[in-house]
């Protein structure tokens, strides 16, 4: 027999969880609207080329990608990925974004103001709250390289993520030429950066020892290495001039940090984090996350990314998103058991299966959806109080009887 079981990193969501779904992206896509931010929409499917010359970190590591067909395929012993696959799934939306721009920019406003909601696809190893394939939800400013865009971006992902519930969460802040800046003074190459980065950003997982090990067995300096942990414990906005020389950058995040705070009204922080690194490899400039809560991972994330539209091109533009992390989000609510109190109320409308025209009770279920409910025609069965009672545990406001009376008794 053919399992039922979801592949392996999926899962499959009942309705009751996709009620909150459903609201929570409802509520995040007005807000997102009503700050001038437009939809649109690109395929799950992007070329192989342009996914792996993405700078996309970590994540090349863990893309899915998409054999080619027919007589495209090469199966000889020596093929290569790129003999083999011709397409792959997107790991992120930032990528697709880039490359929307840049093949319709003809027809957008500038700047341009993205919402994406949809699916990504990496390869991970399957985990509580990890999964291969999950939703994102992306705002991006496009066109403008002022720090503007990243305060409007900042205060528009906070006001979503009030909606939905949340407060005293904390933005966290960096720059990526500040960081950038400091690894080179330490000794580090300009091509060890990246891969400097890469290994600083698991700092949260395998602490500063895990850091200094992995960094260690790849020959890098001792001295160097220290001085890069050191770093990360005493750098702080009162001292990054002692750090850096990069006036511009440092007005740009102190900018930010206090445009921020202004607009928090008290409800959340903003505060600079020098151990911010964000995997993306493709990020330049301001970077930051949004924590909350005793829970050890991040609910939302961005950057600048102002290099990465020039790739597909004639002129660079520049970038800057934020992303909301929508399955940490349904699974914080639904670990404190937070329901939305301004959903839909449901009810059922009870019909006797022999009993006139289903077109009649159809017209009937109208009249109560026009007083607002979700209207759920079922059929009554011989053990009519047991059925009852089942819908009364699923969460409907109450029900009716299709001729008789049809007046509503709450559950």
């Amino acid at each position: 027999m053919i399992s039922s079981n979801p592949v392996r990193g999926t899962r499959d969501i009942l309705p009751q969880e996709m009620v909150l779904r459903d609201q929570l992206e409802a509520m995040i896509l007005k807000r997102y609207r009503s700050q001038g931010f437009n939809r649109i929409e690109t395929p799950v499917m992007e070329n192989l080329e342009l996914l792996l010359g993405s700078d996309g970190g970590e994540n090349l590591k863990m893309l899915f990608s998409i054999i080619k067909r027919g007589e495209k395929l090469n199966l000889t012993p020596e093929a290569s990925v790129s003999d083999l696959c011709d397409l792959g799934l997107r790991f992120d939306l930032t990528l697709p974004l880039s490359r929307f721009y840049a093949n319709n920019q003809a027809e957008l406003e500038m700047p341009f103001k993205a919402i994406q909601i949809g699916n990504v696809f990496r390869a991970e190893r399957p985990q509580k709250g990890r999964f291969r394939s999950f939703k994102q939800c992306d705002i991006d400013i496009i066109g403008d390289p002022s720090v503007n865009a990243e305060i409007e971006l900042i205060d528009t992902t906070a006001k979503a993520l009030m909606d939905m519930g949340f407060c005293g969460f904390t933005v966290k802040i960096n720059h990526r030429k500040l960081l950038s800046e400091v690894i080179r003074k330490l000794g580090f190459s300009e091509e060890a950066v990246g891969t400097v980065c890469i290994t600083l950003d698991k700092l949260d997982k395998i602490g500063s020892e895990g850091v200094e090990k992995e960094l260690l067995s790849k020959d890098y300096d001792h001295a160097m290495v220290s001085g890069l942990t050191k770093a990360v414990t005493e750098i702080s906005t009162d001292n990054l001039s002692d750090w850096v020389d990069d006036e511009l950058v440092i007005g740009e995040l102190t900018e930010v940090i206090d445009a921020v705070k202004r607009l928090s009204k008290n409800n959340f922080t903003i505060e600079f984090d020098f151990s911010l690194i964000r995997g993306m490899g493709y990020y330049t400039g301001l970077i930051f996350e949004v924590s909350y809560g005793p829970y050890g991972y991040s609910i939302a994330g961005g950057g600048r990314y102002d290099n990465m539209i020039g790739k597909y091109c004639k002129t660079s533009v520049p970038a800057v998103g934020f992303s909301i992390g929508f399955e940490r989000i349904v699974g914080i609510l639904q670990e404190e058991n937070n329901q939305l109190t301004h959903s839909q109320k449901k009810m059922v409308l009870f019909y006797e299966a022999a009993q006139g025209s289903f077109d009649q009770v159809i017209a009937a279920g109208e009249q109560w959806q026009t007083q607002g409910y979700g209207v759920n025609l079922v059929a009554m069965k011989k053990k009519f109080g047991k059925q009852i009672s089942a819908y009364s545990e699923k969460g409907y406001a109450g029900f009716a009887v299709f001729g008789r009376d049809e007046a509503l008794k709450m559950f």
